[in-house]
């Protein structure tokens, strides 16, 4: 056994060194797109990120970054760092975790040595199952960033792994440590991920079929449902819980005695753990029952376990049944109390690392999301409040409507249940006001038509009920009369609207939920990846895909015509031939048949599999159209399967071995048991090889700053002391990450639009941070506090001729306005302007003096020409306070002008699309009016300042050095930005184009002297030259190598190359505009030839975009392809020669 435990330990390492170096060789040099440049900053400056927080992840993200040493730039690696090396440790695990499982299986309990093919067995199961989810595609790709999945990974492997040592050693004396440390190890990763409490149940039938010898399927049932009551404890007892009670003690000691803020909360947390101390020291010594069973019962209390819900019935009845079995027990089990008492108490010390984040928010922070510094804020967040709740088992449906009550009276109100008090920190108006807490409401459960509710509502979402019935086929339903208005309690008027039918909530949930939101991302890691572009049901991006073509292309279409960006040319085109899903069917199955062990164990790694797997499915209840890819939150169930990847060679040798029993075959049985241990355990090493050998292009990111740089870039169009108005993950997080580690461009206060609706943020951007003082606006804490401004109406008679809009935020923010039934502010104008002074913005450099003449002298933000305003009859607070800054920033002299990051969507533009003009990535808001702005696109560019901002502080995120695909991966993500970024360097240049092409019209036009004239032709040719360096400039800087044009970008260059030809006689401009087009035909001609072999059905499938490519895109080409000289009919040629059939494309056009 000696020997067996060193090359176990020797191959686990092995394993370990192997998954680090892929990981470490393959990790982004700086922070990815979405969560990661968050999680990152966080960890560098203990930051306060988004709910539910992570305390844990910062911590150790805080000590990985001190091993920059200083060096800002290497921040990122070292967290990046910290997820590849606990990626690499949950590997190590997972091969124990095998040669323990397949051990069990295949060596008897009395063995005292172990046979050379039993070793091989065992290693060789366990080297293919680690290797196999090392290389995996889900488990690699949270491996190499920033997130708190790679985490959550090593915290579900550990916790699996501890629970399999306890089953060695479940006899001997002390064995129950392993349980405490299980306990401890589940409330540290509380802080890191919810995700490892969905281990439990399978950590209870593995304590159930060790310690019970005649095991029974209805012992099994009981295990699973004891195991739900525990997560539920947990989850729904003690998570919230032990807020709850901090919260009584918290105002009991601030607005009862007079104390500060928190110290309610520091004194709850010593005498908890006193009594927790308490219980364990009496516990130990055995010497008085009378003081176990007082300091359990206080221990349990003030954990917080018994106090879920809002009922407070609750608590009383869980406290009087653990009093009632305390006192009459006839005999109290100290061992199981000390467990329980001990369990409770190390996942109370896990949890209780969320302190920090009431000491961090408190100190306010730049970064500080919800401001979580009192436990009441911090109930809030932790209970994810702001994402909103969705129906599980039971609840509304997509036409769900609330409830309105009629009063007597005749006022209308909406119907609610009204919850608990909802408490928050008093707005001071001095700061010598005493800390106090005020109720600021009621948490309301709006009543809903119950005619709609349903059982297992899948379809719920009315913002998504286009798409629902696209992925079901249509949504029909069945025509339900439901209440909308109710006097006394009773039904006073109805209207007809559709519920959902059962059979189509269930297809939802088998062909959307479950099918392709977690049997594709399954199917990718085991039996292949078409493409990393992410998928909505099209045929042609992000399915599974096996390699072989019988099984591929009848659902999808034939693959070898796929384009070959979306196909083999797709680095994330990844072919398993679903060997690695072979294995492991295969290694379950011999799991679960070998012997009543197998089965045991079986069970016990199907409920790992469930429960990180379907069980968030169900969960989840995910609408469709999600704005990512959501496998992440599957790598649990991943790894779980993996275990019976690595099983499979176990199997396979069966396998071989029943086989070849009863043949006539050289050799002694001895020997046929080595021959095929050496075989399968080849396969075994032969999968895992295979499938690196696919993923390692698509998972190296290596050489990539784009995160890093692009987020530099948007900070960079924006003007000293500026203000940059934000929206999404991608345009807010790498402009943090830029400014909170690497210190670029302190001066610029970034200001998230979404975050804005709320009072805590509408706060925190008024405080100064780093270089940037706070933002200074009309609206005092007070005028918006207690959520009393999250929207305002606009009046049933409000008044739509133009008013200062100082005269309408003064008449919104005076708490004596009239409120409508709902308590909300009313608004008494909608149309505002915004007085300018002319010179002002000229000294501030907001207008250059020659257009001085053609600014207004206010500026008009009309509402009623505002889409998003007139649809929801209103303004948010964000749009109220984005308001507020552009016109106290104007007032004092455009001392912090104002921008909107290109990326952020036109309903937040606040009608002031006239004002806006593109300074590279963002847009500045100006007095200088520009109609050919459209509200849904901004074509006016500040050329000048765009080209300055382009050519000499654009960072290009490394792109700039690769010459060839190999060098790089991009993901879809990243190319998107890419896309972005040149398609702002195209507008600018075609700025430039169309001021030459003014310049050339006032040259015809105008009467000029001979030095006017001459100045005009400096002027064009320096506009032309100007453009053709930024197109120079954009392909060396962004080459196609790097990252392939998205569609209608080559065109764009080509219709700018063609205009410069023509403008200026440039043949080499002219030469490259028919290039680009005749590739662009070329490259999307191999596009349309898979788009018409495509059946009926699967072409239904295709996004408009490509549907637009067949037709539209292919006939604009060829007609710019003729206005830029080329030859249009050897192209049709050499398209028709290539197989595209024009006349499908004619007969499309025409219907």
């Amino acid at each position: 056994m000696k020997r067996y435990n060193l090359i176990n330990n020797s191959l686990g390492w092995l394993c370990f060194v192997i998954a680090a170096v892929t990981y470490l060789l393959t990790i982004e040099p700086t922070a990815s797109f979405w969560d990661c440049p968050e999680f990152i900053s966080q960890g560098y400056k203990l930051e306060v990120g988004h709910p539910p927080g992570n305390p844990i992840f910062m911590l150790a993200a805080r000590f990985f970054v001190n091993f920059a040493f200083g060096d800002v730039s290497k921040v990122a690696v070292m967290v990046n760092s910290m997820s590849a090396l606990l990626s690499a440790g949950t590997i190590l695990l997972l091969f124990w975790t095998i040669t323990h499982l397949v051990k069990r299986l295949t060596v008897k309990d009395d063995a005292t040595e172990i046979s050379l093919v039993q070793m091989m067995v065992i290693f060789g199961s366990g080297i293919c199952g680690a290797l196999a989810y090392t290389w995996s595609d889900t488990f690699w790709f949270s491996a190499v960033e920033g997130e708190v999945y790679a985490f959550s990974s090593f915290c579900t492997a550990l916790v699996f792994w501890l629970i399999l040592k306890w089953e060695n050693r479940a006899e001997q004396p002390h064995s129950d440590k392993y349980l405490i440390l299980i306990a401890y190890v589940i409330g540290i990763s509380i802080a890191v991920h919810l995700l490892n409490l969905l281990c439990i149940p399978a950590i209870g039938l593995v304590i159930y079929y060790r310690l019970w010898k005649n095991t029974t399927a209805k012992g099994s049932l009981i295990t699973l449902a004891f195991s739900a009551i525990v997560v539920g404890l947990i989850l729904y007892g003690l998570v919230p819980g032990f807020i709850e009670v901090s919260q009584y003690f918290e105002l009991f000691f601030v607005n009862v005695i007079g104390c500060s803020y928190n110290v309610g909360v520091l004194i709850y947390a010593i005498l908890a753990v006193s009594c927790f101390i308490w219980a364990i020291s009496e516990l130990y010594k055995q010497k008085s029952v009378g003081k176990i069973r007082l300091s359990v019962i206080l221990s349990i209390f003030f954990s917080g376990i018994p106090f879920i819900g809002d009922n407070m019935l609750i608590p009383v009845i869980i406290m009087a049944g653990v009093i009632a079995y305390l006192f009459l027990a006839k005999k109290l089990p100290v061992r199981i109390l000390n467990l329980v008492v001990m369990s409770i108490f190390v996942i109370f010390i896990g949890y209780s690392s969320y302190a920090l984040l009431l000491i961090r928010a408190s100190a306010n922070p730049p970064m500080n999301q919800n401001a979580p510094d009192n436990v009441f804020a911090l109930a809030s967040y932790l209970n994810r409040e702001q994402y909103g709740e969705r129906p599980l088992f039971y609840g509304q449906t997509h036409q769900s409507r609330v409830v309105y009550d009629v009063k007597d009276n005749g006022e209308v109100t909406p119907m609610y249940k009204e919850g608990r008090p909802i408490y928050a920190k008093t707005v001071k108006t001095s700061e010598d006001q005493p800390d106090h807490y005020e109720i600021t409401g009621y948490k309301k459960d709006y009543v809903m038509a119950p005619e709609l509710n349903m059982l297992f509502p899948r379809i719920y979402s009315g913002a998504h009920a286009a798409a629902y019935s696209d992925w079901i086929g249509g949504l029909h339903g069945k025509p339900v009369e439901a209440t909308k208005y109710m006097r006394n309690g009773q039904p006073l008027q109805t209207e007809m609207l559709v519920k959902p039918t059962m059979g189509e909530s269930l297809r939802f949930f088998l062909v959307y939920q479950l099918n392709h939101m977690y049997w594709r991302y399954f199917m990718w890691n085991f039996a292949g990846r078409q493409n990393d572009i992410q998928g909505n049901g099209e045929v042609n991006h992000g399915n599974w895909i096996s390699g072989i073509p019988f099984i591929d292309n009848p659902r999808l279409g034939d693959q070898s015509l796929l384009p070959y960006s979306d196909g083999e040319g797709n680095k994330g085109h990844n072919v398993f031939f679903m060997l690695p899903l072979i294995m492991g069917i295969i290694g379950l199955g011999w799991q679960a048949f070998t012997s009543k062990r197998g089965i045991e164990q079986f069970w016990v790694i199907f409920f790992l599999f469930f429960m990180t797997g379907i069980a968030i499915v169900l969960y989840l209840n995910q609408t469709p159209t999600q704005p990512r890819e959501r496998d992440y939150a599957f790598a649990g169930s991943f790894y779980a399967f993996a275990i019976w990847v690595g099983m499979g060679v176990a199997g396979l040798w069966a396998l071989l071995n029943e086989l070849l029993k009863d043949k006539k075959t050289a050799g002694t049985g001895a020997q046929k048991q080595l021959g095929t241990a050496i075989f399968a355990c080849f396969v075994g090493l032969a999968v895992p090889l295979q499938m690196v050998s696919q993923t390692w292009d698509d998972h190296d990111r290596s050489g990539r700053y784009v995160t890093r740089d692009f987020g530099m870039n948007y900070l960079d169009s924006v003007d000293e002391n500026g203000i940059i108005f934000t929206n999404g993950d991608n345009d807010t997080f790498p402009l943090w990450y830029a400014q909170e580690v690497e210190g670029h461009r302190t001066d610029v206060k970034v200001v998230n639009l979404s975050y804005l609706t709320t009072d805590w943020y509408a706060n925190q951007v008024k405080h100064p941070s780093y270089e940037a003082a706070g933002i200074e606006t009309l609206a005092k804490p007070e005028d918006y506090g207690y959520d009393r401004m999250n929207f305002n109406y606009f009046s049933a008679e409000c008044d739509t001729t133009p008013v200062h809009i100082f005269t309408a935020l003064r008449q919104l923010y005076d708490k004596k306005s009239s409120e409508n039934p709902w308590g909300a502010p009313m608004m008494d104008y909608n149309n505002f302007i915004i007085p300018v002074d002319i010179p002002a913005a000229v000294k501030a450099g907001r207008i250059s003096e020659h257009e001085a003449d053609m600014a207004d002298t206010a500026i008009q933000a009309n509402m009623t020409n505002d889409r998003e305003a007139m649809r929801h009859g209103g303004l948010t607070l964000s749009q109220v306070l984005s308001l507020d800054m552009l016109a106290t920033s104007v007032k004092n002299g455009w001392k912090n002008p104002i921008y909107f990051a290109s990326t952020v969507p036109s309903d937040y533009y606040l009608a002031l699309q006239p004002y806006m003009r593109s300074t590279g990535m963002a847009y500045e808001v100006t007095p200088v009016r520009n109609d050919e702005n459209s509200d849904y696109e901004i074509s006016a560019v500040n050329t000048d300042k765009a080209y300055r901002n382009i050519t000499e502080k654009f960072r290009w995120g490394g792109l700039d050095k690769v010459t060839d695909p190999s060098q790089i991966y991009l993901d879809e993500t990243v190319r998107k930005m890419v896309t972005t970024t040149r398609s702002y360097i195209i507008s600018a240049a075609t700025g430039m184009i169309n001021e030459a092409a003014m310049a050339e019209r006032a040259d015809t036009v105008a009467e000029l002297d001979d030095k006017a004239r001459q100045g005009l032709a400096e002027f064009k040719a320096d506009r032309y030259a100007k453009a053709l360096n930024l197109l120079k400039l954009m392909e060396e800087k962004l080459p196609e190598a790097a990252s392939p044009y998205a569609i209608q970008v080559p065109q764009r260059m080509a219709q700018i190359y063609a205009r410069i030809g023509i403008a200026t006689g440039n043949k080499e401009a002219s030469a490259r505009a028919v290039e680009l087009l005749e590739n662009e035909l070329m490259r999307y001609g191999k596009n349309v030839k898979y788009y018409q072999s495509l059946n009926p059905w699967q072409y239904s499938t295709l996004p408009q975009t490509d549907k637009f490519i067949e037709t539209y895109y292919m006939v604009y080409l060829l007609q710019d392809l003729s206005d830029a000289g080329g030859d249009t009919e050897k192209m049709v040629d050499r398209l028709t020669d290539l197989g595209i059939n024009f006349d499908r494309i004619v007969s499309i056009l025409q219907k």
